[in-house]
């Protein structure tokens, strides 16, 4: 029985927006919007009702992205992230029958709801929980399987925080500097007085909107910009990620207040490349991906530059993306090596300003923060999260040595649309797996 708290409208983009209103209308579920059952893009050719293309916008449009979030490889220019040539990382199989019957109550409800259930009400594409280093549960649906990447959105921007913060102990970045130090061109920007802490914090004051009702918010120039949606005929504007952050123009002040862009993520992206000299994805794969022991290449969505979409664009399989959360609740140790120095990570669990979080208004994270591109939970199991939008989570709970890496395709982008359920259903977890 599909839960009231699951409203839905499809909505596009690639970021974590805040909270928006939109009026509700009743989805398709999950079941009735699986895309294997639907044969998207099945056939040699598909049949014109199974095709799904970029330039047509229907790679956007759900249920079609469903299938999408699987295969932006197969519609978008891509940079490949290798997993080096050592040995795999073995994950120990410890698997439990008894998962998918723990219970809990969605935020705002007093209906009891199953971890199963949880599964289907949040579109979930793929989940896997470890415990203590093992795998204690793991589901594919749809079109996903073990071996198929599939799109991380914003929890990207994890990543690339994570590659920030080791630069900045190595003092090869400075926080308190100003961006231009690193990037003179953005003189004349919004970014021209602020500072590289508030560019990792998303305290930056920058007119950029993501409201989705509004075709003329900011949001879609950027990603028509970086060639991530199709131009429409007679496009003049900006030809790359670089070129838009260029026309940015201050609103407000920096340092006062949480305002969660997308746009930061892509100025962090230019910083890093700036201070370290590589581009994003090969400093990903050197630092961090390829001492993993993945199982797989990742891979990121790339502009007609070749600048990878540091806001939204990484790609990877499920089991690879737990194993980076694996070595994160290990403090940066993992694969029998120190991947992330322990100062680090414990400086991103330090998190950041919760009185700066609260002025956002994201009613189902009272108490969080966010720094160094981490969503800081500051509660008594000292939980962190990477959160993309339409579900895309890995939430690391070091008191109960449990990390939880999703994909899904939710009708609605918003993660306050999947929190309800999510939080307390993850909450749950981590009590059942303590006991």
């Amino acid at each position: 029985m599909k839960h009231p708290l699951i409203c839905a409208a499809a909505a596009a983009l690639l970021a974590t927006p805040a909270v928006q209103a939109q009026a509700p209308k009743p989805p398709l579920d999950a079941a009735a919007t699986d895309p294997a059952r639907l044969g998207w893009m099945v056939g040699s050719p598909p049949p014109a009702d199974k095709l799904i293309r970029w330039a047509d916008m229907s790679f956007f449009r759900f249920p079609q992205y469903r299938w999408t979030f699987a295969h932006f490889r197969r519609l978008l220019p891509t940079t490949n992230i290798s997993r080096g040539d050592g040995p795999v990382a073995v994950l120990p199989r410890a698997e439990r029958s008894d998962i998918d019957g723990v219970t809990f109550h969605p935020l705002g409800s007093t209906e009891t709801m199953t971890w199963a259930q949880s599964l289907q009400a949040n579109y979930t594409d793929a989940i896997v929980v470890l415990h203590r280093g093992r795998i204690v549960y793991e589901r594919y649906f749809g079109v996903m399987n073990p071996s198929q990447p599939h799109i991380a959105m914003s929890v990207t921007k994890s990543y690339f925080g994570t590659l920030a913060a080791m630069l900045v102990a190595e003092g090869k970045l400075d926080p308190d500097a100003l961006v231009t130090r690193y990037i003179p061109e953005m003189k004349d920007t919004a970014y021209g007085d602020a500072t590289v802490r508030e560019v990792m914090d998303m305290t930056i004051g920058v007119k950029y909107s993501e409201d989705y009702a509004d075709p003329k918010a900011e949001i879609w120039d950027h990603v028509r910009a970086g060639g991530v949606f199709p131009r429409p005929p007679g496009y003049s504007g900006p030809q790359s990620f670089q070129q838009f952050l260029l026309t940015l123009r201050k609103e407000g002040e920096h340092g006062q207040a949480f305002a969660y862009k997308t746009v930061n993520a892509d100025v962090l992206g230019w910083l890093i490349e700036r201070a370290s000299g590589e581009p994003v994805g090969r400093l990903l794969d050197e630092r961090i991906w390829s001492k993993l022991g993945a199982e797989h290449d990742a891979y990121m969505i790339v502009d007609s530059t070749g600048y990878e979409f540091a806001g939204g664009g990484f790609n990877a399989t499920l089991r690879d993306m737990a194993r980076f959360g694996e070595m994160m609740r290990l403090e940066g140790r993992y694969n029998g090596r120190q991947i992330v120095p322990k100062a680090v990570v414990d400086e991103i669990r330090r998190g950041g300003s919760r009185a700066l979080f609260a002025k956002a208004g994201f009613s189902t994270l009272p108490g969080w923060s966010y720094h160094d591109m981490w969503w800081v939970s500051h509660d008594e199991d000292g939980v962190y999260a990477a959160r993309g939008i339409y579900g895309q989570t890995l939430y690391i709970d070091p008191k109960a040595d449990m990390v939880i890496a999703r994909f899904a395709s939710y009708p609605q982008a918003a993660n306050a649309h999947l929190d309800p359920t999510t939080l307390p259903a993850f909450r749950a977890l981590a009590k059942f797996l303590m006991r």
